[in-house]
């Protein structure tokens, strides 16, 4: 299930922005910074964040940040890009994921992004930023000084231009110092990256391939550019540094597995059949491909824009192919559930709740359908389903809005408000959240967790990057 929720920035934006655009895997710059007060929106599913979790693994493991909770979020943004912006996630965008054409490539970048953590570059660039800041600061007022004094003696002794010059001169420096530091670090995170890679038994080829690349797309752009200038460095050096890097790890020729192939060419097709137009996925995976990754992505794009009875049959050979695959039901339980029929969703998402080891996401999705038939014989059910849900993942606005219909449902009115405030403040809308938070206070006894839980609500402040309602 490819979910789409409004991503709540949890940095400053200024913090956001400067971070983002100096980690950065590339020049280009990173969805995360493009909207100060609204984030870029995310995209969620089980299958995509397993395979993401298990590439990223080996490499946390080995950079000693395995007991750190970092998880790796999807940015809903079809440029080639992955960046770090606070010390607990790894952005990828979605086009990252779609343009990697092997396991390797992918677990490259996300190999340099570790590098990035575990060099505490975030903490290290952020002293720079506030010591170039007081710098930037003392050379202004001493500017100033010189400025005022020349306008005292009629502007005619030079001091006037001194001071222009005092001003502009440190700032000149101090950029060109920040930029020089920037780079390095994107040069340590680069050498970061190839050593746990070889560490984890892995090559270095594709995390290469990737940076070869970005040099053939941005060697134009960079000619002539003033080398002391760029916040990475310059394209030719980099990738000429990483290349002997690479070539030194005796894993240098080592293949991805077929079996991990297999899985990076199914998420591939999965994410370009929900994200791209559906002339781009058939072009992409045409009929004459009968490969198992586009039959996946046709399926999934003619469910989403063509014949639901067609993408069914369609959904039943992969099943027939891949009996124990439970993205396979989950895909069927959502269209069906998407077709306006939730009550035959039920037996194939529980089937894909079961094959999924209780995935939460598939949980919400199945107490959805259960919720969507309107049958009060599922309420409790799907209570029990969303709950469990909901307390494994937290910051999924979907779980808690079922939930809050549920209760509903049932009648209890003051869960059922302060579900729905949950799901409100996920989705950034605290005024909402407070206002449902108040009126669930009412309703539960003072003290009960219930009330509790609804006044932490009430007296949140909103999030950083959040506009205060």
């Amino acid at each position: 299930m490819l979910l789409r929720l409004a991503f709540r920035n949890r940095t400053s934006g200024v913090i956001a922005a400067a971070l983002a655009a100096a980690l950065a895997l590339s020049p280009l710059a990173p969805a995360f910074a493009q909207a100060e007060n609204k984030g870029p929106p995310i995209l969620r599913d089980t299958e995509t964040e397993q395979l993401l979790r298990e590439y990223t693994r080996p490499i946390l493991r080995t950079a000693g940040l395995e007991k750190q909770n970092i998880n790796v979020v999807i940015i809903n943004d079809s440029a080639f890009n992955a960046f770090v912006a606070d010390g607990r996630r790894i952005f990828v965008n979605y086009g990252a994921i779609v343009q990697s054409e092997t396991p390797n490539q992918l677990i490259g970048v996300l190999a340099h992004e570790t590098g990035h953590l575990a060099g505490g570059h975030l903490a290290k660039l952020r002293q720079q930023l506030a010591s170039a800041q007081t710098q930037m600061i003392i050379a202004m007022l001493l500017g100033a000084g010189a400025i005022a004094a020349g306008a005292a003696r009629g502007g005619n002794n030079g001091l006037a231009d001194a001071g222009a010059a005092a001003v502009a001169g440190p700032q000149e420096m101090i950029r060109r110092s920040l930029l020089s530091y920037q780079r390095q670090q994107e040069e340590n995170a680069d050498r970061a990256g190839v050593k746990f890679l070889t560490a984890t038994g892995q090559s270095a080829k594709g995390m290469y391939e990737t940076f070869k690349r970005f040099t053939s797309d941005s060697l134009f752009s960079a000619r002539g550019a003033d080398p002391y200038l760029q916040s990475h460095p310059m394209p030719a050096d980099r990738v000429a540094a990483l290349e002997g890097l690479a070539r030194s790890s005796p894993y240098w020729d080592k293949k991805d597995s077929p079996e991990l192939q297999l899985r990076h060419d199914m998420v591939r097709a999965k994410i370009s059949a929900f994200m791209e137009r559906p002339d781009t996925v058939y072009r992409r995976y045409p009929l004459s491909n009968t490969s198992l990754p586009a039959r996946y992505a046709r399926a999934i794009a003619t469910y989403l824009h063509g014949d639901l009875r067609s993408a069914l049959a369609q959904i039943d050979g992969l099943i027939q192919v891949q009996p124990n695959n439970p993205y396979f039901y989950e895909l069927r339980g959502q269209a069906l559930l998407e077709g306006g029929k939730p009550a035959e969703a039920i037996a194939p998402l529980r089937r894909a709740v079961q094959l999924s080891n209780n995935a939460p996401l598939i949980e919400m999705l199945l107490g959805q359908a259960l919720v969507a038939t309107d049958n009060k014989a599922y309420t409790d059910e799907a209570i029990s389903i969303l709950r469990s849900a909901v307390a494994r993942e937290s910051e999924a606005p979907l779980g808690y809005t079922q939930l809050a219909m549920a209760y509903g449902r049932k009648g209890d009115y003051a869960e059922a408000d302060l579900a729905s405030a949950q799901a409100a403040y996920l989705r950034g809308d605290n005024k909402t959240a407070r206002e449902l938070a108040s009126r669930a206070k009412t309703r539960f006894a003072v003290g009960t967790p219930g009330w509790v839980r609804a006044d932490d609500i009430v007296s949140a402040k909103p999030l950083p990057g959040q506009k205060g309602n």
